[in-house]
């Protein structure tokens, strides 16, 4: 369970009232009833983005529960030529709906939110008025985001090779950060392809190519992109459409990456390698092999080495940073291509979801799949990065969350 912090509850809740009292000028007559629904399992503070089927226009809106008198607060957004609600819940009671009113709420100054500051290329995006992580979209080889800054103000993801921190490992130069990449794609290597690695003649890159929707807002910031995959000739391998979600959660911070993958212009083979796909390589005071305290954890409850290669709808890498102990865990949902996943997680560091690398991972059946023309398929997860070790961020709920989220119906009043 992802546990929200009760004075910045508290705080909310002070700041939502003094909107609603604040007339006209603050509260449109506007209103809306949203009704929440668990399903089958009561929920901690859980992040969702709903389709809207009632007319709602984008914007920020405050939500005031009809039964507790507590507030949320929420976004409406426009995405794809379709209109969604993103909104974090305190708490979600599988057996009793809550409803809330909901109106546009209106603050002056310093909003707490996800905001995105654009630079023209990179985006930077801070959740609460902090940073959470930079999108870097004009790097040579391949998208990626760094810094990624965990629960406790500090990074979680390695600097090297951006930056050169002190005591971190300089290795494998390609894995930078937080990133989506596979090794072998028509036998091209998107994986490797790094300035720092020199050219080589199966390398391909990983562009770009439109930026479709860039979201902010009090509970939910979004960012659409499509990206062509490269050959070494320039040559189009495939193609993706990428989104990337940010969540304003309070204790945890929350950040959903949804990927479809499309074989646009001729049949597309991911090959089984161990060299992918969507990975993030972790503070090297985190690494178990660092043996200070690092411990990698599956849901099944394998742990380090012998959670390599395995199975499982969920694994965390826990260890200290700057004195204080720090999770990342990445969640694979259950609509996402070969759930569930496997894992090629490492004790040095490296950290990622790899539905590919069967034979790698000592299964007698090949993990080649090809996509045929024309056709696509879809990966999903949520990055969870939490304070504590694995069992206090509660993580087989977390994933309920994630993979069953609560039913959210809305109407106008």
């Amino acid at each position: 369970m992802i546990v929200p912090v009760r004075f910045k509850r508290l705080a909310w809740s002070i700041w939502a009232l003094i909107v609603l009292a604040a007339g006209s000028s603050a509260v449109s007559a506007e209103a809306w009833r949203v009704k929440v629904q668990g399903q089958g399992t009561d929920l901690g503070e859980t992040p969702v983005v709903v389709e809207l089927k009632t007319a709602v226009p984008p914007g920020d809106y405050v939500l005031k529960s009809e039964g507790q008198g507590k507030f949320i607060v929420a976004n409406v957004f426009n995405d794809g030529g379709k209109t969604y609600l993103g909104l974090v819940l305190d708490r979600v009671s599988a057996s009793t709906p809550e409803t809330y009113t909901m109106q546009p709420g209106v603050v002056a100054t310093n909003p707490p939110g996800v905001a995105l500051k654009n630079d023209g290329v990179n985006v930077e995006v801070s959740t609460g008025g902090k940073l959470l992580t930079r999108y870097v979209a004009d790097f040579p080889t391949k998208p990626y985001y760094f810094p990624v800054i965990g629960p406790t103000g500090a990074p979680v993801t390695r600097a090297y090779p951006m930056q050169k921190v002190e005591g971190e490992d300089k290795d494998h130069n390609h894995q930078r950060s937080f990133w989506f990449t596979h090794g072998k794609v028509n036998n091209v290597d998107f994986w490797a392809s790094d300035p720092l690695n020199g050219a080589k003649p199966n390398f391909g890159t990983i562009k770009e190519t439109s930026r479709k929707t860039a979201v902010a807002g009090y509970a939910v910031g979004l960012i659409r992109t499509t990206d062509d995959w490269l050959g070494p000739k320039g040559e189009k391998v495939c193609q993706d459409e990428r989104v990337i979600r940010f969540y304003n959660t309070s204790t945890a911070r929350v950040i959903d990456f949804d990927i479809t993958i499309k074989a646009a212009d001729g049949p597309v083979t991911f090959g089984d390698t161990k060299e992918g796909m969507f990975g993030l390589r972790v503070a090297s005071s985190m690494d178990v092999q660092k043996k200070k305290g690092g411990k990698i954890t599956n849901a099944d409850g394998l742990t380090d080495d012998a959670a390599w290669g395995k199975a499982s709808p969920w694994v965390d890498y826990v260890g200290p940073v700057e004195g204080k102990t720090v999770g990342i865990a990445i969640l694979n949902h259950p609509d996402s291509f070969r759930y569930p996943t496997t894992w090629h997680v490492r004790t040095y560091g490296l950290f990622a979801a790899n539905p590919f690398g069967w034979h790698d991972f000592g299964m007698k059946k090949s993990g080649d799949h090809t996509i045929p023309a024309g056709q696509s398929i879809r990966f999903a997860y949520r990055v969870i990065l939490h304070p504590g070790e694995t069992a206090s961020a509660d993580l087989p709920n977390a994933f309920q969350g994630y993979a069953k989220p609560p039913i959210v119906e809305v109407r106008a009043e």
